[in-house]
């Protein structure tokens, strides 16, 4: 590297997969690879860095090691700015470091861009009036699974059970369809849960409609995991553009990047490009 870069690291403290060991190790990485880390930063105790603060900081690359709804937060929340997103595995899944660098290590990645073997991409992400989505969002009444999950990664095991049941009840009520009202595609009748992940090509569109109790039960353990593709699914096709609507006209409840939120009864997904650089190295 001819050139030494500047770098800001943002680690999770709350993640769960967080340790200060792992942060110092990734600090040795980048300076062992000849970067000059300018900065850490202890999100939740500090804030995410802006694109004026990076910018003023002449901060080349920002190193991001936490999970993805940080990532999302982060990477979002620089559009504009004209340096470079380094995403790494810092979380629990992982999903949009594994899309960018395959199954690599942290120290392995920081090597590889230091010798020249990272591209600039620019993501396609799926853009709702609440955010974009840069690994994918989910809609429909089975996203209350999410819930269960975070209980079970705190260890609440009361919160867990009472949430499990709610989801369940959500997932297999008669309030458990979301309709795709635009394009004309799928069950007219609605899914439980639909998933649009935006790729190269455009926004894929997921849809879950398990039909036996034990379609729904593994259903929503893998969606606690969100490994959404082992459980039983059908693939509507490659879209620029969405239109979701509850069946009952109640507000869609969504998950982005994992990160849930409540919509609209009626919500438009488009396709759109992520305002950032980020580093991909496969």
């Amino acid at each position: 590297m001819d050139n030494q870069q500047t770098v800001c690291l943002v680690a999770n403290t709350a993640s769960g997969s967080y340790s200060p060991e792992a942060v110092d190790d990734l600090a040795t990485a980048f300076r062992g690879a000849g970067f000059d880390l300018c900065r850490s930063i202890c999100f939740p105790d500090e804030d995410l860095p802006t694109a004026e603060t990076l910018a003023g900081s002449n901060i080349d690359i920002l190193a991001i090691f936490t999970g993805d709804g940080t990532v999302n937060s982060c990477v979002t929340g620089l559009y504009g700015w004209k340096g470079k997103v380094l995403v790494l595995p810092g979380g629990t899944m992982n999903l949009l470091s594994h899309q960018l660098h395959g199954e690599a290590e942290p120290a392995d990645i920081v090597a590889q861009v230091a010798s020249g073997g990272a591209r600039v991409v620019r993501r396609n992400v799926a853009r709702s009036a609440h955010g974009d989505a840069l690994v994918g969002l989910s809609a429909g009444p089975a996203t209350s699974w999410y819930t269960v999950r975070e209980a079970m990664r705190e260890a609440d095991i009361q919160q867990m059970v009472d949430e499990a049941g709610e989801a369940y009840a959500k997932t297999v009520g008669d309030e458990a369809q979301l309709c795709i009202r635009e394009p004309d595609v799928g069950d007219r009748e609605g899914y439980p849960l639909v998933e649009i992940c935006p790729c190269d090509a455009g926004l894929r569109l997921v849809a879950y409609n398990p039909k036996t109790l034990g379609d729904y039960i593994a259903q929503g353990w893998k969606m606690l995991i969100r490994r959404f593709r082992e459980g039983p699914h059908e693939t509507l096709g490659t879209f620029d553009r969405l239109v979701l609507a509850g069946a009952t006209g109640a507000p869609i409840e969504l998950s982005i990047d994992g990160e849930p939120t409540l919509g609209e009864p009626v919500e438009e997904v488009v396709l759109a490009e992520a305002d950032v650089d980020l580093l991909a190295t496969a």
